[in-house]
């Protein structure tokens, strides 16, 4: 047990290291926010516009600016994209540094909390770096809660991507489907102007960014509560991310023996 710490931390120092050194990762980290508000701040009026927030109820309706209601929606869209990538890097590419690690001794579990936490920085970083540009544009009512919104996206996309990279073997399928979920969800149908007038609304509601896109839009527009978004996106996020554990322990266990046969 006492070099569990030491451990821990080589496998986080090298994770993050392979991370830092993947250039596409850092070009999306910061093109994706950037181009996506800019794209919002050129292209959108001001014209007031009305959406129901579900979160709060069925009947609560505000009435924004088109383009503010916009620019928290493509925070959200571009912080979700990049940790769901981030979320899939880490698993799917990272094979050979795990060979290494468990060659060298080190337990599956200690690889797999190091890979967490490594994701977890780069979703905390991303967020604060999409609510610092969002300031650029508007001044929501509580920057805090929009940040926390961005960051809970990026949670429960970022195990998405985890559990993406652990089912799928080809880098194809992994992308393709991370691309498919975060333009279908997070893009497009939790945008609260499309939902406000959609049908069948509880199909958007069991989708991955429903509760966190409310976080953001309740804290950017309103002083409501979001204490029950929060709690229903940390729950989504962790069935999310067991189910990818699970699947990446089993791969890891595979690994491990094909590993020591090799040895």
């Amino acid at each position: 047990m006492s070099n569990t710490a030491p451990r821990l931390l080589t496998a986080f120092v090298l994770t993050a290291m392979t991370l830092l050194r993947n250039r596409i990762a850092l070009t999306l980290f910061v093109l994706l926010p950037v181009l996506f508000y800019a794209l919002i701040a050129i292209t959108t009026t001001d014209a007031p516009v009305a959406f129901t927030l579900a979160a709060v109820s069925g009947d609560t309706i505000i009435e924004v600016s088109r383009r503010e209601e916009a620019i928290v929606f493509m925070g959200l869209a571009a912080v979700g994209f990049v940790s769901a990538f981030l979320g899939f890097y880490l698993i799917s590419r990272q094979t050979e540094v795990s060979r290494r690690l468990l060659l060298c001794g080190y337990r599956s579990w200690e690889i797999v909390v190091a890979r967490l936490a490594v994701l977890g920085c780069a979703i905390v970083a991303v967020a604060l770096f999409s609510g610092a540009l969002l300031l650029t544009f508007f001044s929501p009512q509580h920057l805090t809660q929009v940040v926390l919104g961005f960051a809970l996206v990026g949670a429960v996309y970022g195990c998405y991507g985890l559990l993406a990279g652990s089912i799928f073997h080809r880098e194809l399928e992994g992308v393709l489907s991370i691309v498919l979920l975060t333009n279908i969800d997070v893009a497009w149908l939790q945008n609260p102007i499309f939902y406000t007038e959609s049908k069948n609304k509880f199909v958007i509601q069991w989708l991955p960014a429903h509760m966190p896109s409310q976080v953001s839009m309740i804290g950017a527009f309103t002083d409501h509560s979001v204490g029950f978004p929060v709690a229903a996106s940390i729950a989504y996020g962790t069935a999310l991310l067991l189910l990818a554990v699970m699947v990446f322990w089993w791969r890891m266990r595979i690994l491990g023996a094909n590993a020591n046969d090799a040895s």
